[in-house]
């Protein structure tokens, strides 16, 4: 596996050549998004699989949005909806991610087989339109979460995304967060279904702010787990570099982990670069594929011209549309930041504002005293705008961020510092977190099952112990794909009497190591819901020599988290 992951990114080491507005400005801007792609998906083809049945459900989904070039592509097993539509997603069994894999995966070590998947969605994760491919994985995500959710409402999700896929997360968190919901109807789905969401490297992170926000502590943990992230009170400096798609998470706040590496400046970029957030912008715009391939040819040429043009059309028009800005402290530098975000909308007078060329109004002959001042504003204004844009043009910083696997933008594999009070990498944490929210998804799924009269679950209750709990009934992954295809493979059915389940948890040092491994598979059930019985299974901890191993009641186990770091060689 190893030589694998190292062969794929060695094999994905580029470098954008050219330049854009000023040396380093191309770079930063390609920093939006990871500069490798992922030809591994394995080629099948494979009956695509449905994503939901009414009888056969998840107790908890994962939604993975990967990186730029790391998608599942053409020849991948993909899902279907119960309706035959082709969904733009694959399980994580069918495309596998060399950074996101370590979180999605997590969870299937520590609940019963069929409680748990996840789904890598299928977004264009290119730069040729940085947007057109963001707003895809936006669609696509939404669309997914909507099929799965209208089948299983009962399902619960989390959304992990990564570089370019980490901008996808925050917008589908965001737009789930603040849905309307007037009288219970959610266009996308209900917020309550979505109990944790991951962003590594997040590009609309705000300034200063902790990794959990909106929660309790938001420098800690998110709400509902113990488990401390970092002893630190304090953020990562800087903001994200994408300050327009920041905003609160609405009735998702306290179930985000919005991570972010000292130094990345997709998510940590310091103030005061106005020049260079302005080259960002343009670079949104751009075919920056393109760029890195071919650099600045006359087709490349002609595309930055006729953004460049687009960007000083609507500045003109902003201002025209203020009566009174020869009299304000925007500058004009501040204006073309502000229309060069794509997210930029001009308001209804800008729109309709009269062009035509005429005698000068008493007003704009006022202006005409403001002059001088509006003058010495812009020079004032554009010298403190950009205090920090000759640091960073000259700091390389594509190859601080992503340079040879150096970079800070692969950090959240290797970021662990006991001695500082981080006992866990971003990684391992998220995937522990995940873990937690998949076992409280099974347990939930349990208590539910056991208030239904069942003569088998009445007698699984009658032998259950102080050292033993309750399983809910359970569908290995294998069989419950066969029954989401269509029941092509048939399911087993067993009657013998509900035994019980012993589990044993590891606290282990700060780098864990732990592995996890099932000694009995669940046995499968049948597809009819009536015709359930209770089966068991029993797991067995290994732990390194250093780990202290020690057992806990049922309803207080501890994830444990079977970690892989990848060694990171993209540039």
């Amino acid at each position: 596996m190893e030589r694998r992951v190292s062969a794929r990114k060695v094999a994905h080491r580029r470098r954008i050549v050219g330049s854009l507005v000023a040396p380093g400005a191309l770079g930063l801007a390609a920093l939006l998004a990871t500069p490798w792609s992922n030809p591994g998906s394995p080629a099948t083809t494979a009956t695509a699989l449905t994503a939901a049945a009414s009888d056969a459900c998840y107790d908890m989904v994962s939604i993975a949005v990967a990186g730029r070039g790391d998608t599942p592509r053409e020849g991948t097993r993909m899902l279907v909806a119960p309706d035959g539509t082709r969904l733009p997603a694959s399980y994580s069994s069918d495309y596998s991610s060399p950074w996101i894999d370590e979180v999605v995966n997590a969870p299937q070590q520590s609940v019963g087989g069929g409680s748990y998947a996840a789904v890598y969605i299928e977004y264009p994760a290119n730069m040729n339109s940085y947007e057109d491919a963001v707003n895809a994985g936006v669609d696509n995500t939404e669309t997914v979460m909507r099929s799965i959710h209208a089948s299983c409402p009962d399902t619960k999700f989390s959304i992990v995304g990564y570089s370019e896929g980490a901008d996808v997360a925050r917008r589908v968190a965001m737009e789930v967060g603040n849905q309307d919901g007037q009288d219970g109807a959610y266009e996308i789905l209900d917020p309550a279904s979505v109990v944790g969401v991951v962003i590594l490297a997040d590009a609309g992170r705000n300034l200063g702010g902790g990794p959990f926000p909106g929660a309790e502590n938001e420098f800690r943990n998110p709400d509902g787990f113990d488990l401390a992230y970092q002893s630190a009170q304090s953020g990562t400096s800087g903001r994200g570099a994408l300050p327009g798609t920041s905003g609160s998470f609405g009735a998702l706040d306290g179930k985000v982990a919005s991570f972010c590496s000292e130094g990345d400046l997709t998510c940590s970029a310091p103030e005061n670069i106005a020049l260079l957030q302005l080259a960002i912008n343009v670079g949104r715009q751009l075919n920056i594929d393109s760029l890195q391939k071919d650099g600045l040819t006359p087709a490349t040429g002609q595309d930055l011209a006729v953004v460049l043009g687009q960007i000083a059309l609507a500045a003109f028009a902003d201002i025209q549309s203020q009566d009174n800005w020869m009299q304000s402290d925007e500058t004009f530098l501040d204006v073309l930041v502000k229309v060069s975000d794509p997210a930029y909308k001009p308001d209804a007078v800008a729109a309709q504002s009269d062009t035509s060329a005429g005698p000068i109004s008493s007003n704009q002959a006022v202006d005409l005293v403001y002059l001088p001042a509006k003058v010495r504003n812009e020079i004032i204004g554009f010298i403190a705008d950009n205090q920090n844009t000759i640091q960073v043009a000259m700091s390389d910083p594509y190859q601080q961020t992503l340079g040879e696997g150096t970079g800070h933008h692969f950090d959240y594999w290797r970021d662990a510092n006991a001695g500082s009070g981080k006992p866990l990498t971003s990684a391992q944490y998220a995937a522990a977190w995940l873990t937690h929210l998949a076992q409280e998804a099974e347990k939930g799924e349990a208590r539910a099952a056991a208030a239904e009269p069942s003569t088998a679950k009445l007698a699984a209750a009658s032998t259950t112990e102080t050292e033993a709990t309750q399983v809910a009934p359970t569908t290995t992954d294998s069989a419950k794909k066969a029954q989401l295809a269509g029941n092509t493979v048939s399911a087993t059915t067993t009657s013998s009497p509900a035994p019980t389940t012993t589990v044993a948890t590891t606290t282990s040092s700060p780098e864990p190591t732990t592995a996890v491994e099932v000694a009995a598979e669940p046995t499968t059930l049948p597809s009819a819901p009536q015709a359930v019985s209770e089966t068991s299974v029993v797991t067995t901890t290994a732990a390194e020599p250093s780990a202290t191993t020690e057992s806990e009641s049922p309803m207080t186990t501890t994830p444990v988290v079977t970690t892989t770091t990848p060694q990171p060689a993209a540039g």
